[in-house]
């Protein structure tokens, strides 16, 4: 990437590599590690506070890297099957919320806390990311950590 792209707030795809490979433990191209590099034709803003890694999924076979500030992006980075993603999904434990049950959904902020009532739309583990759908249907269905049984949430920066 140029000095002037650096210059203008954009996140060096380079760093979101290895970020990938610290948090996975493995290479690119390697068992357990990312596919490929990110796309180099991605222009994303520089990321103040950092960027936040998780797995993502119920076998881990994706880690999401997003910029935790309001209106940060995400970009979801698959992996190459075996290596560590599959003896990370293996200890993901059980279930404990199940795909149409009713769950909480409850969102927390520097000083604050949202609650509401959603429907769960996939099965997931405690520290799992599942869609959800809020009982009201006003709106599309969001992403939320399952917390534990009948509780999925998020916080925010």
């Amino acid at each position: 990437m140029s000095a002037p792209a650096l210059a203008a707030g954009v996140t060096d795809l380079s760093a979101i590599d290895r970020a990938v490979a610290d948090f996975t433990g493995a290479a690119i191209g390697t068992p357990g590690g990312a596919r490929l590099p990110v796309d180099r034709r991605l222009r994303l803003a520089e990321c103040a506070p950092g960027m936040a890694l998780e797995w993502y999924g119920r076998t881990r076979n994706t880690v999401i890297v997003q910029c935790p500030e309001p209106g940060g992006w995400r970009v979801f980075v698959p992996l190459v099957d075996g290596g560590n993603a599959s003896a990370s999904a293996v200890a993901a434990g059980p279930d404990v919320v199940s795909r149409g049950s009713r769950v909480t959904i409850s969102v927390k902020g520097s000083g604050f806390t949202l609650s509401r009532q959603g429907e769960a739309l996939e099965a997931g583990a405690v520290g799992e990311w599942i869609r959800v759908q809020p009982l009201d249907r006003k709106g599309d269905p969001l992403r939320a950590q399952v917390l534990r049984p009948g509780i999925v949430g998020m916080e925010l920066p």
